[in-house]
């Protein structure tokens, strides 16, 4: 591939702006890579996983997501409830959302503790934390057990009333290894099966546990694609408000928008490109295969590790033989902005480590935050270093390039937006890589044998 002088890339449109900064991958790479997804058919697969054809071949399934967000997130129409519940909201046509709904507020319940691991987990929790309304969460406090170590739960439950709290057990094949072993806890501390509720692609598993509730959603929608469909129904019926701009229509409509972009609009397409190209490029010729994503708004905290799960579960994939590209996914971690420079940032301005960095700001913050002038500063000093003011032992290195995400407010649409184009830059890379962003059989492995250790054990 051929090596031209650096170029500063652009792009803006009413969601967000973005900057490329001491960034290498020029045009002259660009359009190399351009070709290369001519050849690999590209443009055709987007197709294919915007129609729903299959896209996962060693599951022999389509991603149904985009389909999720078309239709508002549960592949249903919506009608006013009529169970009494908050009369002024929407409420799914589902039965046992309806009735789950109504035993929620029959109990007067004040406590929401969803189980679930994974997409199960971070998705949810996202959007409680970055779209839901204050006076909503006035009325439930909301509780996330991820794990399989009993203290957690019971950590939590300790100060909790049976009475006034439900469960919200979320799983795609609800034979999860924590997620059951809290779930067998959480039955016995509360007692009361009236108080669940499961949602899960496999019902007959979830039949076993004898939930009053049980909603599913399709298997072609993988965990960690999930945050589009009933596995947000705690925050998309009890956290985010109905008459607000944060609600989850506008959540799914903000990633619906991507979808008509990243089949319709060039601008658009080739930002996207850009981010995948690139990322590619640095990992497989510039050995930069570790990726920092930093949120520079507190909200949206949890943005990283939302984005570590989409990225290392798809693209950690073996090379495929037939490509030249031998690297696949980059190592992916990062933070709260704030947090990380007085914990890793020592690594990233001074160390020997190569490295690439995603920075997300929220403008909206520039008068009234320290984070935004933060952030701003701290995508200069990675990208450019800094020399001057400072002794010989305090050079910054300014050997990182940077995408810089800046937002002009953040709410539901574009935080949609968001995560549907890093799903998209997710996509392209995989088929530039000639790999399936769809399985996770690496994560499969380790339940295998930790039921074979268990089984060995006993």
């Amino acid at each position: 591939m051929s090596k031209e002088k650096p170029e500063n890339f652009t792009y803006e449109n009413n969601m967000f702006s973005y900057e490329f900064r001491n960034n290498e991958f020029s045009k002259d790479l660009y359009k190399d890579f351009e070709l290369k997804s001519i050849k690999l058919g590209l443009n055709s697969k987007i197709d294919d996983l915007l129609s729903g054809k299959i896209v996962n071949p060693t599951e022999n399934l389509a991603a149904f997501h985009p389909k999720y967000r078309k239709n508002k997130g549960f592949i249903n129409e919506l009608t006013k409830s009529n169970i009494g519940f908050a009369p002024d909201r929407d409420c799914l046509i589902d039965e046992a959302l309806n009735n789950f709904a109504y035993e929620v507020a029959k109990s007067n319940a004040e406590n929401i503790v969803s189980l679930g691991i994974g997409g199960s987990h971070e998705g949810p929790k996202l959007l409680i934390e970055s779209l839901g309304h204050s006076e909503i969460l006035s009325s439930y406090k909301h509780y996330f057990i991820t794990g399989s170590d009993r203290i957690e739960l019971g950590e939590k439950l300790k100060k909790l009333d049976p009475k006034k709290t439900v469960f919200i057990v979320s799983s795609k094949s609800f034979t999860t290894d924590e997620t059951i072993a809290s779930l067998k806890d959480a039955i016995h501390w509360s007692g009361d099966m009236n108080k669940f509720i499961a949602i899960t692609a496999n019902k007959n598993e979830a039949q076993k546990f004898n939930f009053k509730h049980i909603t599913e959603f399709d298997a072609e929608l993988g965990g960690r694609y999930s945050i589009w469909s009933r596995i947000s129904f705690a925050a998309a019926f009890f956290a985010m408000p109905a008459n607000h701009e944060n609600t989850f229509d506008n959540f799914c409509l903000g990633g619906s928008i991507a979808d008509s972009y990243i089949s319709g609009d060039k601008d658009y397409q080739k930002f996207v490109k850009m981010l995948a190209f690139s990322d590619i490029w640095f990992h497989n010729v510039k050995d930069k295969n570790t990726r920092v994503i930093l949120s520079y708004d507190w909200k949206i905290r949890s943005l990283p590790n939302y984005f570590q799960q989409l990225e290392m579960e798809s693209l950690g994939k073996r090379p495929n033989e037939d490509s030249e590209l031998n690297k696949t996914g980059q190592i992916i971690f990062g933070g709260y902005g704030p947090t990380a420079q007085h914990s890793y940032f020592q690594l990233l301005h001074q160390g020997t480590q190569n490295i690439c960095a995603d920075i997300i700001l929220n403008s909206q913050n520039k008068y009234d935050c320290l984070a935004y002038s933060q952030g701003i500063t701290q995508a200069r000093l990675l990208s450019e270093g800094a020399k001057n003011l400072l002794k010989d032992e305090e050079i910054i290195n300014g050997n990182v390039p940077v995408n810089l995400f800046i937002f002009d407010g953040i709410d539901a649409k574009k935080l949609g937006f968001l995560i549907a184009t890093w799903e998209y830059r997710v996509f392209i890379t995989s088929v530039m890589l000639q790999i399936n962003p769809f399985d996770q059989f690496g994560v499969n492995a380790g339940k295998i044998y930790t039921k074979k250790y268990l089984a060995d054990k006993d």
